[in-house]
C-alpha cells in the first residue's frame, strides 16, 4: 500500500508513476494498444471500460448528462460541458493568428485553415478541395442533384439551407438586412453587399474584352452582349 503522494508504479516504457498498480496498468494499454472491453451491440472495441459504456449509451439511447439551464440531455459528459457553452458564452480557444475566439476547438481548427491556405477535403467527382468537411459535403449536391431543404409554403426545395432561408423570405416578407448607408433593407446579406457597392463605389465585375468595370454581374453580362453580338 502506497503512502499519500507515493507513486511506486512505473511505465516500463516511458517512465511515468503511478500510486496505483492498476492505474500503471491501465496506462500501459496507451503503448501496447490493446483493447479488451468490448461494445455487446456492435463489437467496437475500447482499451477502457470508461469509454466502452459511454459508448454504449448510442445504442441503449441513455443520456444521463443533463443541461441544468435548459434540459437537454447528453450520453458524454463532455458533451454536456462542450454544450454549457451556449449559455455561458465561454470562448476558450483562441486563434494565434487573428485572435478570434471559439467555444470548441473544432470550430477554432476549421477557423485556423482561413490563414493556413489548408484544404484536407477533396472531392472525388472534380477533385476540387475544401477546408471544411461541411462546405465538401454542400459542394457534393452539385453532383448528386440532392435537395434536402423544403419551403414549407410553396414545397420548393433547395440544395443549401441558406437558399432555402432566402426563399422563405419571399414568402414571409422579412428583410432582415439592413445597409448602414441609405437604411434599405433585404432579404439576404447577398443581396445586401451588392447594394452597398453603389455606396462605396467598388467594381469588380470587369470587362474582359474593353477592360470596363462594373459593380452589378448582371450589368457587365449586358454589357459584353455589345461585344459578342448576342442578343438576350
Amino acid at each position: 500500500m502506497s503512502h499519500i503522494g507515493e507513486k511506486p508504479f512505473k511505465c516500463e516504457l516511458c517512465d511515468k508513476r503511478f500510486s496505483r498498480c492498476g492505474d500503471r496498468n491501465s496506462h500501459m494499454r496507451i503503448h501496447t494498444g490493446e483493447k479488451p472491453f468490448k461494445c455487446e451491440f456492435c463489437d467496437t472495441r475500447f482499451s477502457w471500460c470508461g469509454d466502452r459504456n459511454q459508448h454504449m449509451m448510442i445504442h441503449t439511447g441513455e443520456k444521463p448528462f443533463k443541461c441544468e439551464v435548459c434540459d437537454k440531455r447528453f450520453s458524454r459528459r463532455a458533451s454536456q460541458k462542450k454544450h454549457m457553452r451556449v449559455h455561458t458564452g465561454e470562448k476558450p480557444f483562441k486563434c494565434e493568428v487573428c485572435d478570434r475566439r471559439f467555444s470548441q476547438c473544432a470550430l477554432r481548427n476549421s477557423h485556423m485553415r482561413i490563414h493556413t491556405g489548408e484544404k484536407p477535403f477533396k472531392c472525388e467527382v472534380c477533385d476540387r478541395r475544401f477546408s471544411q468537411c461541411a462546405l465538401l459535403n454542400s459542394h457534393m449536391r452539385i453532383h448528386t442533384g440532392e435537395k434536402p431543404f423544403k419551403c414549407e409554403v410553396c414545397d420548393k426545395r433547395f440544395s443549401h439551407f441558406t437558399n432555402r432561408n432566402n426563399h422563405m423570405r419571399i414568402h414571409t416578407g422579412e428583410k432582415p438586412f439592413k445597409c448602414e448607408e441609405c437604411d434599405k433593407t433585404f432579404r439576404s446579406s447577398q443581396h445586401r453587399y451588392r447594394h452597398m457597392m453603389i455606396h462605396t463605389g467598388e467594381k469588380p465585375f470587369k470587362c474582359e474584352v474593353c477592360d470596363k468595370r462594373f459593380s452589378q454581374c448582371d450589368n457587365r453580362n449586358r454589357h459584353m452582349r455589345m461585344h459578342t453580338g448576342e442578343k438576350p
